[in-house]
């Protein structure tokens, strides 16, 4: 479960209305705004760029409010939640704006908070690429186990899952064949927080990192959020996340599963936008094969 923020009662006189009057007579506005995202890190760290600051989110929303008159405030909403949404990692928000001084034609007993609200709730629902593979243990049931638990994750829910591929290691020591696919899946989660997630599920399968490319009971890879077709894919390069994944455009084992369950997909790399399909063709696939074969 997410974390909140909440910012209530920021106040702003200022023009907004259907009427010709409310278009030059300032009247107040009132908002609140309760935006869920994922604190964990920023308490255990004290850091400020772990979660995100309440002053920026209500100055925006301030700023919103001061912009040239609008009708409706079901518009001064919508602004303010796309506004709050754009701030990384900011999962869903609410945003309730009143208008106590409304000429509505009738009374209002509270003077302060009467009068007309309207409250909008809006959350991110972006597609997401995971890479899963293992090649230690019952591979095929750590797999499935890991596709359940990102299933009954709060806020991601798997679309299609790629079938099954068999693939011979790749650099490191002599290890097993990995079991690979790709899970495709919507979430409103950060991207940082999607990340927690994935290790944490390996954790559960006792993924360990004490030899880089060597053997794994479970990899997750986040691979992409959003889509590069219409440039919502989120970019990031941190020490943390790089995205889109780095190397998968170069990987056949991610490849071949990625455009069985979907021909259509594109990836961003360093060199601009391309079908999943247009890279598979340059990628040696001699090591990928089905895994009933």
């Amino acid at each position: 479960m997410s974390d909140r923020i909440t910012i209530t009662g920021l106040e702003v006189t200022t023009c907004h209305g259907v009427l010709d009057s409310e278009k030059v007579e300032p009247q107040r506005f009132l908002a609140d705004i309760a935006f869920d995202i994922d604190l964990r890190r920023a308490g255990e760290t004290d850091d400020l760029t772990a979660s995100v600051s309440y002053a920026d989110v209500a100055q925006a929303a301030e700023a919103i409010l001061r912009s040239e008159p609008v009708d409706l405030i079901e518009t001064l909403a919508e602004r303010i939640a796309a506004s709050t949404l754009a701030f990384e990692g900011v999962e869903s928000v609410e945003v309730t704006i009143r208008k106590p001084q409304a000429p509505a034609g009738v009374p209002f007993h509270d003077p302060l908070l009467g009068g007309p609200a309207v409250t909008v709730r809006r959350y991110h629902d972006r597609p997401v690429v995971i890479a899963a593979g293992a090649n230690l243990g019952d591979r095929q049931a750590t797999l499935a186990a890991a596709v359940n638990a990102l299933d009954a994750t709060n806020g991601l829910t798997v679309v299609a899952v790629a079938p099954f591929v068999e693939t011979d290691p790749v650099g490191g020591p002599d290890q097993p064949d990995y079991l690979n696919t790709v899970i495709l899946a919507r979430t409103r989660l950060a991207p940082l927080t999607l990340l927690d997630r994935l290790n944490q599920i390996e954790a559960w399968h006792h993924r360990t990192r004490e030899v880089r490319w060597g053997a794994r009971t479970l990899d997750l890879d986040l691979i992409q959020v959003g889509d590069p077709g219409d440039d919502s894919d989120l970019r990031s390069d941190t020490a943390r996340l790089t995205l889109p994944h780095p190397r998968a455009h170069e990987r056949g084992f991610v490849l071949v599963p990625w455009a069985s369950v979907d021909p259509g997909a594109r990836l961003r790399t360093a060199d601009g936008v391309h079908s999943v399909v247009d890279l598979l063709d340059q990628v040696d696939t001699t090591g990928v094969r089905s895994a009933h074969s």
